[in-house]
């Protein structure tokens, strides 16, 4: 499976740059309840909690990762990122646990199909003549 990488912003609202270094690993929690972005995943660390959010826009996030927008249904809802690099504005991770298999992706595209078409099957749609 290829590796997913994100990006940590907003860290001015809280701690700043302080608290990150390469190699820390910080826990990340899809906030489904958030009243400005309905695909926010805030990440915190143990010690001191929430220290920013994965970025949801393509101003924020860094070339090559994948906003928060993207990688919200590739992930449960909690996980795990590794910081990797650390710019002056930006923290740049890899996700290293709490990816979803393929089979769980496909059970719940499966879910929404069925609850789309009205749970009918293909052939209960047809009429008989």
């Amino acid at each position: 499976m290829k590796e997913k990488y994100v990006t940590i912003t907003g860290m001015n609202h809280y701690y700043g740059l302080r608290p990150f270094s390469v190699g820390k690993k910080l826990k990340c929690i899809k906030e489904k309840n958030n009243p400005y972005d309905d695909e926010a995943i805030k990440v915190v660390m143990k010690e001191i909690g929430t220290v920013g959010y994965i970025a949801n826009s393509p101003y924020t996030a860094a070339t090559g990762t994948l906003s928060a927008g993207r990688i919200y249904e590739k992930v449960k809802k909690k996980f795990v990122v590794e910081v990797m690099f650390i710019t002056s504005s930006k923290v740049i991770c890899r996700v290293v646990e709490g990816l979803k298999d393929q089979n769980e992706k496909a059970q719940k595209h499966d879910e929404k199909a069925s609850i789309g078409d009205g749970g009918c099957a293909e052939s209960e749609l047809v009429s008989e003549e």
